[in-house]
C-alpha cells in the first residue's frame, strides 16, 4: 500500500512537472496606462483560445523611457516593450525581433507600417493610429458664435471672449511632462518645409530655436496664453484634471489629448459634443492642421524565452475576428490594421474629415526620442514653474536634444 502512494505522488509529481514545462508566460511593459482596461480583456480573451499561456501586463507612464532602459540593463528585458516609432525603432534594434513577413506585419496599414520600419525590416507594431490636435466644446463656441481659432491671434481673441463669458478658455495638464511632445510637434511641422531634417539639426547642435521663430516665438506665445488662459495651477493639472474640466463644462478647450480621451469625457457627460482641430500655430490657417500616424511601437523581445508564444500572441491580436475588432470595440482606437471597423468616435471622424480635406501634419515628435521628448517636457515645466527663463529653457532643450539624441 505504501509502496502504492509513493507511486501515484511520484506519477502526481511528474504530471504536474509536465504541466508546469508545458506553461508559458508573456510578460508585457508597455505605457499609455489609459488603455489598461482594454489590454485586460484582450487578455482575458487571448487566455480561452491559448489557456497554456499566462500573460503578464504592467503599464506605467511617468518615467517610462527611464525603467524600461533599467530593465534592459539588467538583462530583464520584457517579452513586449513599447518605445516611439521612428527613432526609437533604430535606438532599440538589438532588442526587438523583426517581425517581417509574419501575419501580423501583413495585417498592418502601411502607413503605419512605415513608422515601424527600418530599411525591409519590420521591429514594431502599434497599439493604435492616433489623431492629435485641440479638443473643444462645441456648445461654448456656438453659445459664443465663435469659430475655432486657426491663428495665434485668433486663439489670443478667443481666449479674452470665452473668459469673459464665465468659462475657462483652455485646460492644459501640464502636469504631464508628455503633453508638451504633442502640442510642441504641431509648431514643429510649422517651422519648417522638411521637420525631420530639422530635428537632425537639433540633435547635432546646429540648430537653434531662435533659428525658428514658430518655435522661439510662436510657441512660447501659445504656451504663455495657456497659462494665462488656463488652470489655476497648471503643473497640478493633468489627464484626470483635463478631463473634468472639460467633461463637467468648465473649460473649453484641451491641449495635448486625442481619441483616448474620449470615453472618459463622455462618461461625465453622455451628450457631450466635442470638436477636433488643429492647433493654432502661425498667422496662416493653412497650418492649423491635425497630425496623423501612430507614434507609439510596441516591440518583440528578440531574446523572449517563450519567443513563439510572443509571436503568436501577436499575429493572433492583429488578424483573428476578435483581435481585429478589440481596436474598435474595446479599446476605442484607430485601428493600425486594414479592414478593421473604425470607432463610431467623434474626435475619430472629425480627424479622418479633416485629414481628407486639409491633409495631416507629419508626427514629428518620432524624430526624437521619448528620453529626450521627457527632458523637453521637464524643462518646460521649470520655464512654466518660473525657475527658468524662455532662453534658458530654449538652451536646456537644445542641450538635451545633443546629450540624448545626438548619436
Amino acid at each position: 500500500m505504501k509502496k502504492l502512494l509513493c507511486m501515484l505522488l511520484a506519477m502526481a509529481l511528474l504530471l504536474g512537472a509536465v504541466a508546469m514545462a508545458d506553461e508559458k508566460t508573456i510578460d508585457i511593459f508597455i505605457s499609455s496606462p489609459e488603455y489598461a482596461d482594454a489590454m485586460h480583456e484582450l487578455i482575458a480573451a487571448y487566455k480561452e483560445v491559448a489557456p497554456d499561456v499566462t500573460i503578464n501586463y504592467e503599464t506605467t507612464q511617468n518615467d517610462y523611457p527611464t525603467l524600461l532602459k533599467t530593465r534592459i540593463n539588467a538583462n530583464k528585458t520584457p517579452d513586449i516593450f513599447s518605445t516611439t516609432s521612428g527613432k526609437e525603432i533604430a535606438d532599440y534594434l538589438e532588442y526587438s525581433y523583426n517581425i517581417a513577413g509574419t501575419p501580423a506585419a501583413e495585417a498592418m496599414d502601411p502607413a503605419v507600417a512605415v513608422m515601424m520600419a527600418s530599411g525591409d525590416e519590420i521591429h514594431g507594431f502599434a497599439l493604435k493610429g492616433n489623431y492629435f490636435g485641440m479638443i473643444y466644446n462645441k456648445k461654448i463656441f456656438e453659445e459664443l458664435k465663435l469659430d475655432f481659432p486657426k491663428t495665434i491671434d485668433e486663439f489670443e481673441n478667443a481666449c479674452k471672449v470665452i473668459k469673459e463669458a464665465g468659462y475657462q478658455p483652455v485646460t492644459t495638464g501640464f502636469a504631464e511632462w508628455w503633453v508638451f511632445k504633442h502640442v510642441m510637434q504641431h509648431f514643429m511641422d510649422a517651422a519648417s518645409d522638411d521637420p525631420a531634417a530639422m530635428v537632425a539639426a537639433f540633435q547635432a547642435g546646429t540648430a537653434h530655436f531662435k533659428d525658428y521663430p514658430v518655435l522661439y516665438d510662436n510657441f512660447f506665445r501659445f504656451i504663455d496664453l495657456a497659462v494665462q488662459y488656463g488652470d489655476a495651477k497648471p503643473l497640478e493639472t493633468d489627464l484626470a484634471g483635463e478631463d473634468s474640466a472639460m467633461g463637467t463644462g468648465k473649460a473649453a478647450m484641451m491641449l495635448g489629448q486625442g481619441a483616448w480621451v474620449e470615453a472618459d469625457i463622455l462618461a461625465i457627460d453622455e451628450e457631450y459634443e466635442m470638436g477636433f482641430a488643429g492647433y493654432p500655430v502661425t498667422d496662416d490657417p493653412a497650418q492649423s492642421q491635425i497630425i496623423a500616424g501612430s507614434d507609439q511601437a510596441l516591440r518583440i523581445n528578440k531574446n523572449a524565452k517563450n519567443l513563439d508564444a510572443v509571436i503568436d500572441f501577436v499575429n493572433w491580436w492583429y488578424t483573428s475576428d476578435y483581435g481585429k475588432a478589440w481596436f474598435c470595440d474595446v479599446a476605442g482606437v484607430i485601428p493600425p490594421i486594414t479592414g478593421a471597423k473604425v470607432a463610431d468616435m467623434q474626435i475619430i471622424r472629425q480627424g479622418t474629415d479633416l485629414a481628407a480635406t486639409d491633409g495631416a501634419a507629419a508626427v514629428s515628435i518620432c524624430y526624437s526620442s521619448d528620453s529626450f521628448n521627457q527632458a523637453m517636457g521637464e524643462a518646460l515645466q521649470a520655464y512654466i514653474a518660473g525657475t527658468m527663463t524662455k532662453d534658458e529653457c530654449c538652451a536646456q532643450i537644445e542641450a538635451k536634444w545633443v546629450e540624448i539624441d545626438g548619436k
